[in-house]
C-alpha cells in the first residue's frame, strides 16, 4: 500500500499538480495539508473522477487538511479537529479509518516566534497530538503531514542560521519525540534512510530549492507493526519544480499489508 503526504499550499492553485501526482504515482492514501479552502470549495468531484474518495476539514483562506483514499478502500469514521487544540477554527487535524488503519492528516501551526503566544499554541498542539496517539496505541495507526519541526540538526540546511528560531528548539523537538513515543510510532523516512540528509520544504525566495537550502519538516509516522512492512520512503522532489509549485514536496511511503 502506498501512502503519501503533501502540504500543497492552496489546493485551488495546485489541483492540476495534485491530479498529476495521483496519476503518476497511484498512491492508495494521501494526506493533504494547507488546502486553503472551505468545505464547500473542496474539489471532491474532480478527485472522484481521478478515482479517490475524500474527507476534508477546512476553514477558508488558511490551513485546511484532507485525506484521500482510492475508491473502494473504504473511508469513514471521520473526526475533524483535535481534542486539546487551542484554535479549532484553524482546521489543522482530520482523521479517518481507511483499509483497516486509523489515518490522520495534520498541519501543525508554524509558531512564528519563540516565546510568543503562537509558539505556546504550537507546543500545546504537539502535546495534544501526543495524547491523541497515546489513545490509539496498539492500533494500526498512521499520522502524516507538516509538523513544522525539524527533528534533528541534519534535517536543517544550516543549523547555525536557525539558532533562536522556531522549528529547531529543544521544546519543539522534545514534543515531537513524545508524539513518537506515546504512539509507538516510527519516522518512516528516517527508518529507510538512516544516514541521508534530504528536505521536504524550501523557501520560495532566493533560489533556495536549487541551492539545496531546505528543511525536513514533513513526516509519515507509522506504528511499529506497519513499520515492519515498510519497503520504501521517498521525497518526490520533481513536484517542487515546474509551474506554480508548492514550497513542499510530497513524501511517499510503501508499506505491506496492515497487520490484523
Amino acid at each position: 500500500m502506498k501512502l503519501a503526504t503533501w502540504n500543497v499550499n492552496s489546493l485551488g492553485a495546485r489541483l492540476p499538480r495534485v491530479l498529476e501526482f495521483l496519476a503518476e504515482h497511484s498512491p492508495d492514501v494521501v494526506m493533504l495539508q494547507e488546502t486553503k479552502c472551505d468545505d464547500a470549495a473542496f474539489p471532491a468531484a474532480e478527485l472522484a473522477l481521478a478515482g479517490y474518495d475524500a474527507v476534508h476539514h477546512g476553514s477558508g483562506r488558511w490551513a485546511g487538511v484532507a485525506i484521500l483514499a482510492r475508491s473502494g478502500l473504504g473511508l469513514g469514521e471521520t473526526v475533524a479537529g483535535l481534542p486539546g487544540e487551542r484554535r479549532a477554527e484553524e482546521a489543522r487535524w482530520i482523521e479517518a479509518s481507511v483499509a483497516g488503519m486509523r489515518v490522520a492528516s495534520v498541519y501543525v501551526t508554524n509558531g512564528r516566534e519563540v516565546d510568543s503566544e503562537w509558539f505556546a499554541e504550537k507546543l500545546a498542539f504537539l502535546d495534544a497530538i501526543a495524547e491523541r496517539v497515546a489513545a490509539e496505541r496498539g492500533s494500526p495507526l498512521v499520522i502524516a503531514g507538516d509538523f513544522n519541526v525539524a527533528r534533528e540538526d541534519r534535517d536543517v540546511y544550516d543549523p547555525a542560521a536557525f539558532v533562536g528560531a522556531t522549528h529547531v528548539t529543544a521544546a519543539e523537538r522534545t514534543r515531537f519525540e513524545r508524539v513518537l513515543s506515546h504512539g509507538a510510532l516510527v519516522d518512516a523516512y528516517r527508518l529507510v534512510h538512516p544516514d541521508e540528509t534530504q528536505f521536504t520544504w524550501w523557501d520560495y525566495r532566493q533560489g533556495h530549492f536549487h541551492r539545496g537550502l531546505g528543511l525536513r519538516i514533513d513526516y509519515i509516522l507509522v506504528c511499529e507493526p506497519i513499520a515492519r512492512g515498510l519497503a520504501e520512503c521517498s521525497i518526490a522532489r520533481d513536484y517542487r519544480k515546474g509551474r506554480k509549485p508548492s514550497d513542499h514536496a510530497p513524501l511517499m511511503a510503501e508499506v505491506g499489508a496492515v497487520p490484523e
